[in-house]
């Protein structure tokens, strides 16, 4: 008998939604000022509670939400394959052309609104489509390789090159970071230019760590959807508490070593997290997958899945938003918000983006970037309501 398919899309979108918390949390401290961009902690926040903030989101957020998000991408490649032959439509073309759209869009909004990830994305995006026919075995080994890589390169990097040579002096960068935070109060084309003079490290950023990392949950993810792993679940199942008793020692080991070392301005504790990351979200998709399908919880599932199910319009709504709160067009609120205030802001947005969400899906079938992207997908124009 086969299972009913909504039960595994608001699963799905649930987790996506979750996923979409997680990074908000890490991306609005590169928001609201230009010190984590320059690896320099801000001194005017200096304060014991300032520095627990700041270690919360190391240890706990960074560097493990995209990666489940990831992993939630290339399990929906899945799907679109489903989809193209439910359309009667050639899966390779469809999906270049939605690729492409994705690649638009974030270039947009790489350059409007400040730091993406849905160009490199995108890029990986490619690879996965040339790999999509691959057997379940290259699929996993080709993800473990990858990561074999990017590991043993930061941990040689660490090793033995000289930071220096490539990275300012802290005070160098306190002062960059100052002036950084400065220019995000200036006009709108003053920030789109600074935008523009930081694809090149943006361009590093993805090929180096997030481009390799999330091919590898995104081959991960095609396989658990091609064997239907997240459509058969009921939360009782062993491996999940398996998953919870190996997943949360060896992630939250490596978020608090990676928190303690210096998070992002140290290239070993970049290696660590980069380790130890994977176990640490998976423990929180096996958690969540827990809760939605326990009867006291089970509530959780309908509050976070309409947000998951219009991820692509919320993500650029935080991004958006992050301008409106913290740039000279907006509020002009750069370098003024704590990391706890940030915390508070990152679910008070949040919330408000859940409640919007539900009310947007009761009329409307896509979300605005959805349903954009579905019509370049198709290149038709989708029914909207």
């Amino acid at each position: 008998m086969t299972r009913p398919a909504a039960p595994r899309v608001h699963d799905i979108d649930a987790l996506r939604g979750f996923a979409l918390l997680g990074i908000f949390a890490v991306n609005i401290t590169f928001m609201a000022s230009a010190y984590p961009a320059n690896l320099v902690d801000d001194p005017a926040f200096a304060a014991p509670l300032d520095d627990t903030a700041r270690f919360v989101v190391a240890a706990l957020f960074s560097m493990k939400f995209y990666l489940l998000f990831s992993f939630l991408f290339g399990y929906s490649f899945v799907f679109q394959m489903e989809a193209a032959q439910r359309a009667g439509q050639g899966f390779g073309g469809r999906m270049l052309r939605r690729i492409g759209g994705l690649f638009l869009i974030g270039a947009a909004s790489l350059i409007l609104l400040g730091g993406d990830i849905l160009t490199t994305y995108a890029l990986a995006a490619l690879v996965l489509l040339a790999m999509h026919r691959v057997r379940d075995v290259v699929a996993l080994r080709t993800a473990c390789g990858i990561y074999a890589v990017v590991v043993t390169s930061l941990v040689t990097s660490a090793l033995f090159l000289d930071r220096s040579a490539f990275v300012p002096a802290h005070d160098e960068a306190l002062v960059n970071a100052a002036a950084q935070t400065q220019g995000m109060l200036g006009p709108f084309a003053d920030i789109v230019r600074g935008n523009i003079d930081g694809l090149g490290f943006h361009a590093v950023q993805a090929i180096s760590l997030q481009g390799p990392t999330a091919l590898a949950m995104f081959l991960l993810g095609m396989v658990v959807a091609r064997r239907g792993v997240l459509a058969t679940l009921t939360g009782n199942e062993p491996v999940l508490r398996l998953i919870q008793l190996i997943g949360f020692p060896i992630g939250l080991a490596g978020g608090v070593t990676y928190a303690a070392l210096g998070a992002h301005a140290d290239t070993l504790a970049t290696a660590v997290s980069v380790a130890t990351a994977p176990f640490l979200a998976a423990a929180y998709l096996a958690t969540l997958v827990r809760a939605m399908h326990s009867p006291r919880i089970a509530w959780l599932r309908s509050l976070l899945a309409p947000a998951g199910r219009v991820a692509l319009t919320n993500y650029l709504m935080q991004a958006l938003i992050g301008v409106a709160l913290f740039n000279g067009i907006g509020l002009g609120l750069a370098g003024q918000m704590s990391p706890p205030l940030l915390l508070a802001m990152t679910v008070a947005v949040f919330m408000v983006q859940v409640a919007a969400s539900i009310w947007w899906l009761r009329s409307h079938r896509y979300g605005p970037a959805e349903y954009l992207l579905r019509w370049i997908t198709d290149w038709r124009r989708p029914v909207r309501r």
